[in-house]
């Protein structure tokens, strides 16, 4: 695509996600979530982004494997309109969750939105690591099983019904899905950025000094954060009773 196009493209997605939140608000809302409306609608929408450029992260690369050999340069259409519509989502979530959320409990989401929003959009202007961008949406299959767990506590379902009052219990869709939640975070999050800074330190020679830079400065962020985000979910979900922890996430 030219760079017409993908400017097309990423404001293309950023109205349709923004279309597609609008319309959660008409949908039936689960009586826990009404206290909570615009987190439920926000969760709707990013569960709806991760499904899909998760999928399409993993049919780019089953369809053109040798994107894995060259991270610099290779890129198809396919994968070009795969970052501009991500690029489109990370700029209505993150326009949404600083209008609606106070700093104090947005600043470490609008840190990791602004951060993939500037190294997306180098790839998708430039046409250049486009393959490096679509390796890194392989998080965003994790990103369901986290947006799932989010949406079981928004609607008051993570214990068994009855249990609440005494010893309470995980309901099995909620058990289910926090070890699935585990397991994917291990995979496709943290091995997938250690791929990544393994690729970036061994190719460092090939990169502008300010495409280093910016690499390196993402993926020690988002790693960070990744740390912080395991540790809170082996916390809230296998370190601490049911009954009393809370929705981290």
């Amino acid at each position: 695509m030219d760079l017409r196009s993908t400017v097309l493209v990423v404001g293309g997605s950023l109205c349709s996600f923004k279309l597609l939140n609008t319309l959660v608000r008409f949908l039936p809302t689960l009586e826990p979530a009404c206290k909570k409306q615009w987190k439920w609608r926000n969760t709707w929408t990013s569960l709806a982004h991760s499904a899909l450029t998760g999928a399409w992260a993993v049919l780019c690369l089953h369809r053109q494997p040798q994107m894995l050999e060259d991270l610099i340069t290779s890129h198809s259409l396919l994968s070009h309109s795969l970052v501009a519509v991500s690029t489109g989502y990370f700029i209505h979530d993150f326009l949404d969750v600083g209008l609606n959320q106070p700093l104090k409990q947005s600043w470490e989401l609008l840190v990791h939105h602004g951060t993939v929003i500037s190294c997306f959009s180098l790839a998708v202007t430039s046409r250049l690591y486009v393959s490096l961008a679509v390796v890194s949406l392989l998080i965003e299959i994790h990103s369901v099983f986290l947006h799932i767990r989010m949406l079981l506590l928004l609607s008051g379902r993570r214990n068994r019904p009855g249990t609440e009052a005494t010893a309470a219990r995980p309901s099995v869709a909620y058990n289910l899905t926090r070890w699935l939640n585990m397991g994917t975070l291990l995979v496709f999050r943290v091995c997938t950025m250690g791929w990544m800074t393994r690729w970036l330190a061994s190719h460092f020679d090939l990169l502008p000094r300010f495409v280093l830079m910016m690499g390196t400065v993402g993926t020690s962020l988002i790693s960070m954060m990744n740390v912080v985000l395991f540790y809170r979910l082996l916390r809230a979900d296998f370190l601490t009773n049911t009954h009393n922890s809370n929705s981290n996430h």
